[in-house]
């Protein structure tokens, strides 16, 4: 099914505070969700082919982006933090582990199974075990010292970027938002109920979605008021009831047969945590309701992966255009097509040098050309 790739972007949710500790990295303050931007020196460094001044409140997107945005078709959701709140949990006190150790081509995030337990890569005292026991690579980082490294892999890689990473620090991969624990399972849903319709729309569906599998008698203050179903009790609702939340006859469907890939096992928790890139893409994109586009935003933002790079997202393919000293105005102009503001095989070339932390890269080609980033967070 052909989804909307989203130009909404903003910084990540305000519950999460960025935390970068690299000397280079200077500190901005937020406000109702939009970085707040200081101008920075650049003197001696070599000019951008962007520009990094950003109006603080509400920043306007650009006539492209404007353009770009009524073509696409409406409301591509991801949004585990905004659209609902109650898929991750964060952890502010106390303060976020620093010593987790993970890997780049795994999943960073702690998972939730549908029934409530929790999983991670690399559980404590497994970090030095032989990658032929574990059938994983050993760990390179830790929640501590990801962030930090990707930071100055990327520097390293293309200086220019030095300027945009410390006027936009990044939260999706600070400590604090490598401890948000993350319910796949419902993650998922939430996506596929978000698809082609406004937030507040998708959320209005959502809760009533949820309600269909609460009791009415303990009332919303009840502890399980909000309780989101398993894969089970959804397998067993109808679809015609499944539909008087307001969901089409196709995302109705969508959601059961997500829901019986979990309950089958051919979709698990473990499974989503070990999972390479191509295996994960290949499991996911095989259930209806979920493309290619939503699989990567679901690998980057929920399972907090940090080698993932959409080159379809027009976002990104802006951002690596005007990084490379394009001017995007002209090449929306003249151009068309799926790659109309830079060719696949010239973004993936560009994005190389900064692989495994190609979404980290992902995320600064997104500030480049102030894509609101809210929906896909």
């Amino acid at each position: 099914m052909a989804l909307r790739r989203s130009a909404r972007l903003s910084a990540v949710a305000n519950s999460i505070q960025p935390t970068i500790q690299a000397k280079k990295i200077s500190r901005v303050q937020q406000s109702n969700g939009v970085t707040k931007t200081r101008k920075l020196s650049t003197k001696g460094k070599k000019p951008l082919g962007f520009d990094l001044e950003r109006t603080a409140e509400n920043p306007p997107l650009s006539k492209t982006a404007k353009a770009d945005r009524t073509k696409q078709e409406p409301g591509n959701i991801f949004d585990p933090l905004r659209t609902d709140r109650g898929i991750s949990r964060v952890h502010s006190t106390p303060p976020p582990p620093l010593d987790r150790p993970i890997e780049p081509h795994r999943t960073n995030a702690t998972l939730l199974t549908p029934h409530g337990s929790s999983l991670v890569a690399y559980p404590p005292a497994t970090e030095d075990a032989s990658p032929s026991k574990t059938d994983r690579p050993r760990p390179t980082a830790t929640t501590g010292t990801l962030l930090e490294i990707a930071v100055a892999h990327l520097i390293a890689a293309d200086p220019r970027l030095e300027p945009v990473i410390a006027q936009y620090p990044c939260p999706l991969f600070s400590p604090e938002g490598l401890a948000e624990e993350v319910d796949p399972f419902r993650s998922l849903v939430v996506s596929i109920i978000g698809q082609q319709v406004s937030g507040a729309a998708a959320k209005s569906i959502k809760d009533k979605f949820v309600a269909l599998f609460n009791s009415k008698d303990g009332g919303d203050s009840a502890p399980e008021a909000n309780r989101f179903p398993t894969p089970e009790e959804i397998i067993q609702c109808d679809i015609a009831t499944l539909r008087t939340a307001g969901l089409s006859q196709r995302k109705a469907e969508y959601i059961q047969g997500l829901s019986q890939k979990f309950a089958s096992g051919e979709l698990s928790t473990r499974m989503l945590l070990n999972a390479s890139e191509e295996e994960l893409l290949e499991k996911l994109t095989a259930v209806r309701g979920l493309g290619k586009w939503s699989v990567e935003m679901f690998a980057c933002f929920a399972l907090k992966r940090m080698d993932v790079f959409s080159t379809g997202d027009l976002g990104v393919q802006r951002g690596c255009a005007a990084f490379t000293g394009k001017d995007v105005s002209k090449l929306k102009a003249k151009g068309s097509g799926k790659f109309k503001y830079m060719a696949e095989k010239d973004m993936l070339e560009l994005a190389a040098k900064f692989a495994p932390y190609r979404s980290l890269f992902m995320w600064y080609m997104w500030r480049v050309e102030n894509v609101d980033v809210a929906v896909l967070t």
